[in-house]
């Protein structure tokens, strides 16, 4: 694996790649990575001979200064998992001024999708990752890119953005890796105190129980606002718990065969988020 930090390096290793006729796959991330991560790289098996691996703590997507300065950071520890992996030929770790030179003034807006759930919670997130996003497409020239279903309302404005804007890349999707008490995995979960992880456990019970419900038939508000209490009975602070549509992101009723639930909840001051099919 090539540890690569510059546009410049990037783009010739790129370009000797098209010219050999490769298929090339990308994974961005912000590093300290995880099991999930390794999911997403290992999901382009068959689909792509060269794989890069993107880490860049984008700036732009934080609407708290104080959670961008506290995302856990490791660039040595993340190139040697990536490394023992044997399945990536290039780690790309640009700094901000090969994303974001002196006088960069450009943002990637989708509109609607960007709007709900984690987007009204977190105003011009979407913004920034749509850019980020667009960006690292443009840099690594990738014909597929993998996105985790964990983070789902992410995927679905980045396949929207792909779409609308004719690139020329497809979005695949991974199932969620989960943990196993069913916690999804997130680089997030390094900052949880012992207590706080025992009681994380209680985000995907709840939601399991609640789905269970609402296939059994029970009325929806009262299901969720069940789920809502017994989260924050377990120390959440609850910032949306929504049925949704999986297609649309608008809200659904559980007959529809794409409803998913969706939840952000906070444990202290780490951010939690987690999404689960009725299906």
């Amino acid at each position: 694996m090539k540890l690569v930090k510059t546009r410049q390096e990037l783009a010739d290793i790129v370009t000797q790649w098209h010219r050999e006729g490769e298929t090339i796959g990308v994974v961005p991330t912000m590093g300290s990575l995880h099991n999930g991560h390794l999911a997403l790289i290992k999901a382009l098996d068959g689909k792509a001979t060269r794989r890069i691996v993107t880490i860049f703590v984008n700036p732009i997507q934080f609407n708290n200064p104080d959670d961008f300065h506290l995302y856990p950071r490791g660039l040595d520890a993340d190139a040697a998992i990536l490394t023992e992996t044997g399945m990536v030929d290039v780690l790309y770790a640009p700094d901000e001024t090969q994303i974001y030179p002196p006088g960069f003034s450009t943002r990637v807006i989708v509109s609607g999708l960007d709007a709900m759930l984690c987007g009204a919670d977190r105003p011009g997130h979407f913004d920034g990752v749509a850019t980020i996003v667009t960006k690292l497409f443009m840099q690594t020239r990738a014909d597929i890119a993998a996105f985790g279903e964990k983070d789902f309302q992410q995927l679905s404005i980045i396949r929207r953005m792909v779409q609308d804007l004719d690139l020329p890349i497809t979005v695949l999707p991974v199932p969620t890796v989960r943990e196993a008490d069913q916690l999804a995995l997130s680089s997030r979960n390094k900052r949880l105190t012992a207590a706080q992880r025992a009681r994380a456990a209680h985000l995907p019970a709840s939601l399991l129980t609640c789905i269970a419900e609402l296939k059994a038939g029970k009325n929806t508000d009262a299901c969720l606002q069940t789920c809502r209490e017994e989260l924050e009975e377990a120390g959440f602070t609850v910032h949306y718990l929504d049925l949704r549509s999986g297609t649309s992101l608008q809200v659904a009723q559980p007959s529809d065969p794409t409803a998913r639930l969706f939840v952000a909840a906070s444990l202290g001051d780490v951010r939690l988020i987690d999404n689960m099919p009725l299906s």
